[in-house]
C-alpha cells in the first residue's frame, strides 16, 4: 500500500493525546518518522518510528532543545506540527497578568519559537510544511477565553507571515481552525455540563462533536503532495458550526 509521507520526518508538540495523538498516528501510518513532544513523562502509545521528548514547550530553552532533538534523531526535518496549547483563565476584570502570559507563552509564544528554530532546517527539505493549530474563535468570541481567543488570532497572523515570508524556499504554512473536538481539554466541561455537549452538536450541521481523527485527516492532507499550493490558509474543521444559525 502506498503510502504519503514515506521517510519524511516530523515533529508534532502535544502529541500524547487527543489531536496531537491522533495526527502522530496518522503520519505514522503515512510512512512518516515522528517525534512526540509533551510535558508528560513518556510516550502513551509507542511505534517503530516513533521517538518521544519530554519538555514543556514554553519552557526555557525548549524550541532549541526540540528542533536539536528532531535533527539529532532524523537528520533532517521535513513537517512541523505546532499542536500544543491549553485553555483557562477567567473574564477579563478578574483575570490575572500570569495566567493571561501562561496561556500566550504556550499558544503564541512556543509556536513563533519553535518555528524560528525549525526554519534553517525546513529550508532544505524537498517538502516542508508547518501546520499550527488555531480555533474558530479566531471569527468568535467567548466569555472568560480572552487569552485563548486573542493567542489563536496572534497564531492566524503568524501562520501568514510564516507562509509569506517562507514560500520562496517551497515552504507552505497553514493554520486549522477546529471547533468543538472531543479531546482531553474538552473532556471537563463534557464532563461538568451536558448543555455544552447539547450546544455544540445542535450547532453542528453535521451533528455531532469532531474527534481528534477529523483534524487529524486535514492536517495530514495539508502536508501531502496535493496541497503543495496550498498556504497561508486557516482552514475550517468544525462540522459546519460556522455556518448554522
Amino acid at each position: 500500500m502506498s503510502t504519503d509521507h514515506p521517510g519524511f520526518c516530523a515533529i508534532v508538540t502535544g502529541g500524547n493525546s487527543g489531536i496531537g495523538r491522533a495526527t502522530a498516528e496518522r503520519l505514522l501510518t503515512e510512512g512518516a518518522r515522528v517525534l512526540v513532544v509533551d510535558q508528560q513523562p513518556a510516550a502513551s502509545f509507542s511505534a517503530p518510528d516513533l521517538h518521544y521528548l519530554e519538555a514543556d514547550v514554553a519552557g526555557p530553552g525548549s524550541p532549541e532543545r526540540i528542533i536539536r532533538k528532531a535533527i539529532d534523531t532524523f537528520g533532517r526535518l521535513d513537517f512541523l506540527i505546532n499542536n500544543a496549547g491549553m485553555v483557562g483563565g477567567t473574564e477579563i476584570d478578574q483575570m490575572a497578568l500570569e495566567d493571561w502570559r501562561r496561556i500566550i507563552a504556550v499558544n503564541l509564544d512556543a509556536v513563533f519559537q519553535i518555528s524560528q528554530a525549525a526554519i534553517p532546517y525546513l529550508k532544505t527539505s524537498q517538502r516542508g510544511r508547518i501546520i499550527n493549530i488555531g480555533s474558530i474563535m479566531s471569527n468568535l468570541a467567548g466569555a472568560g477565553m480572552a487569552a485563548y481567543t486573542t493567542s489563536k488570532h496572534g497564531v492566524a497572523g503568524l501562520t501568514k507571515t510564516l507562509a509569506l515570508e517562507l514560500g520562496r524556499y517551497g515552504i507552505t504554512a497553514n493554520f486549522i481552525q477546529p471547533g468543538a473536538i472531543q479531546t482531553g481539554i474538552t473532556q471537563p466541561a463534557i464532563d461538568h455540563d451536558p448543555s455544552f455537549s447539547q450546544f455544540w452538536t445542535q450547532k453542528s450541521a453535521l451533528g455531532r462533536l469532531g474527534q481528534p481523527k477529523d483534524i487529524a485527516n486535514a492536517i495530514n492532507f495539508l502536508l501531502t503532495e496535493d496541497a503543495g499550493f496550498i498556504t497561508a490558509h486557516g482552514l475550517v474543521v468544525d462540522g459546519g458550526v460556522m455556518v448554522t444559525p
